[in-house]
């Protein structure tokens, strides 16, 4: 009997070990192989309409194309037992299509249901315009660059299958296969980042809404592993791209985890003597965004932990500063394209950039316990200022000048800003034009910039705004929603300049959302007075609205909510309602 229990004994004992060898095995094994949740949620999202199809001949045919738009529960032998209809692609020779436009952008990919026979084949083209879902790889820019949008896929027989992780609205599927084709079900598949919404706005002027809304969608589109440029181009971070993206997501979305994981991440994969992105302006931009955090949050401890790199960064732009060029960039003082051209003007607003750089640096400094840094920021931005600079005409460059200290806000609206309507005006510096404006007193005209130059995208069919747009393109050019007639451009395919030519271009760019920051801080008047949003003040103007109402995010998931509204007599009524423990500096009537 005890040499029974002593074999049980050593028997569990060995099997101890080897369930702890298996452990440790499986535990390195995990340690190697990290998972992370999606933070994204997905929504299955049904066309919106049937666009176009493809003409019937002898030898192709499209029947029942308008059976995509019927409810459909995603099971391929419904209609056997419903009866529910399938649109059915033929070809005995000649390629049939269906082009699909979803009403919106969206960002994730395309689910298609079908019965077919097995081995068919479709060619899927994903389309921010519906010109660029009807085009061929290199025709007019388009490619597959970043995510790839034209693809040949082979269906499943009796089942479903899902492509793409772009940017989109329109889908052509094309039965290239010969044979016949079922499609029951066709989705689109929106991947989304979970982000809820703190801030808000609505005015009496529905155009106004629609670009505010326009512009929160686009910034949220490309909110997804990271802050990108681009839902489908690019889908990368780029630190001075960011700033504009980085203002509405704090005045909207507040504290948004993707805001904080991609600074981190651009600390983490640059060299604090190196350039972000490789271009030096990008560094002082990425100092900014690190610096609105902070004053949004008041959190000390995150500038604390991220000191001894942020200092180093600080001591290379200095270095730099006192050397008088920044050597290593690969684009030194880069703005952004349309100012690309004229070296003399783009200098000149990388100086402003820097002033605002240091400014922001200086403060940094200040938190994480270095002021001696903070000290030589500020001696760097009061030279910068005091040698001055000429914007030499462009809108972009005077923007950047008025708001970092370095020419008076009033001169440069007089003399640049105000001048040419929108001309001048782009979709990422357009921000800080209106922003400009603003500083001089003048938000009558900065209202009418946003109206006229984001309202024109609208115009033109958009859901999300673009990478660039110039109003001169809409002139005998078709809506991106509509199939380019005869004698009409596109104003997608043939348009654009330097990386964003044709159908390259990108239609869903989070730079280009600055109004829905503009809106809150100058139409309700938010502001925001310290660190942490402790102190707001609440100024708003209506110009030629007759109210207009909505909130700011705070921090912690609060809000603070301001409602303006005309009274007869023109003055204009100011409610306000925040957290206890924010102070509002306001008056009731103004």
């Amino acid at each position: 009997m005890a040499g029974i229990k002593l074999f049980f004994r050593v028997s569990l004992l060995v099997f101890c070990m080897h369930a702890a060898c298996a452990a440790n095995a499986f535990g390195a094994a995990d340690a190697r192989q990290t998972e992370e949740p999606d933070p994204r949620m997905r929504t299955l999202v049904a066309p919106a309409r049937v666009l176009a199809v493809s003409p019937a001949g002898k030898k192709s045919s499209v029947a029942d194309a308008g059976a995509l738009l019927e409810p459909k529960r995603g099971q391929v032998t419904e209609r056997r037992w419903t009866g529910a209809r399938a649109c059915v692609m033929k070809n005995s020779g000649e390629t049939p299509w269906v082009l699909l436009d979803f009403g919106r952008e969206l960002h994730g990919g395309l689910q298609i249901h079908s019965y077919s026979q097995r081995g068919a084949k479709v060619r899927v083209r994903f389309g921010e315009s519906a010109g660029e879902a009807m085009s061929d790889i290199g025709a007019k820019g388009a490619s597959n660059d970043h995510a790839p949008r034209d693809v040949v896929l082979e269906l499943s027989y009796m089942g479903q299958i899902e492509y793409g992780n772009t940017g989109f609205r329109f889908v052509r599927i094309d039965l290239v296969s010969q044979g016949e084709c079922t499609l029951d079900c066709v989705r689109a598949v929106s991947l989304m980042r979970k982000m809820d919404r703190i801030g808000s706005f609505k005015s009496s002027d529905a155009r106004l809404d629609a670009i505010w809304e326009t512009a929160v969608r686009t910034v949220h589109l490309c909110s997804q592993e990271y802050l990108w440029d681009g839902a489908k181009r690019d889908r990368l971070v780029w630190a001075g791209d960011m700033h504009p993206e980085a203002s509405v997501i704090l005045a909207v979305f507040g504290e948004a985890d993707v805001l904080k994981r991609t600074i981190d991440y651009i600390m983490e994969i640059t060299p604090p003597d190196k350039w972000m992105n490789a271009i030096d302006t990008y560094t002082m931009w990425f100092l900014r965004i690190v610096r609105d955090w902070y004053m949004f949050t008041g959190d000390e401890s995150f500038v604390r932990e991220r000191g001894d790199y942020l200092a180093r960064t600080v001591e290379h732009l200095l270095a730099c500063e006192r050397r008088g060029r920044y050597a290593g960039s690969s684009m030194p003082g880069f703005l952004d394209w349309p100012t690309h051209r004229d070296r003399a003007a783009e200098s000149a607003g990388a100086q402003g950039l820097r002033a605002s750089g240091f400014d922001a640096a200086a403060l940094l400094m200040d938190v994480a316990g270095k002021g001696d840094l903070a000290a030589r920021c500020r001696k760097a931005v009061a030279k910068i200022r005091a040698a001055g600079a000429d914007p030499h005409g462009a809108k972009s460059a005077a923007a950047l000048l008025a708001l970092g200290g370095v020419r008076d806000a009033k001169e440069m609206y007089a003399k640049v800003l105000g001048q040419g309507g929108l001309a001048g005006v782009s979709t990422f510096y357009g921000y800080y034009m209106i922003e400009a404006m603003s500083a001089a007193g003048e938000n009558a005209h900065a209202l009418d910039t946003v109206r006229d130059y984001w309202g024109g995208m609208l115009d033109m069919g958009a859901t999300s705004f673009w990478e660039d747009f110039n109003p001169a393109w809409t002139n005998g050019a078709a809506r991106i929603d509509e199939m380019p007639k005869p004698g009409m451009k596109d104003v997608h395919g043939d348009f654009g300049d330097f990386c964003y030519k044709g159908f390259r271009h990108s239609l869903c760019h989070g730079w280009s959302a600055g109004p829905a920051a503009w809106c809150l801080n100058h139409i309700l008047g938010i502001r925001p007075l310290d660190a942490g949003m402790k102190t707001i003040e609440v100024k708003p103007f209506l110009g030629d609205l007759e109210w207009a109402e909505g909130s700011m995010a705070l921090p912690g998931g609060k809000a603070i909510r301001v409602s303006a509204k005309k009274r007869p007599d023109g003055r204009i009524a100011v409610e306000v309602s925040a957290p206890p423990d924010v102070k509002v500096l306001y008056s009731g009537v103004q």
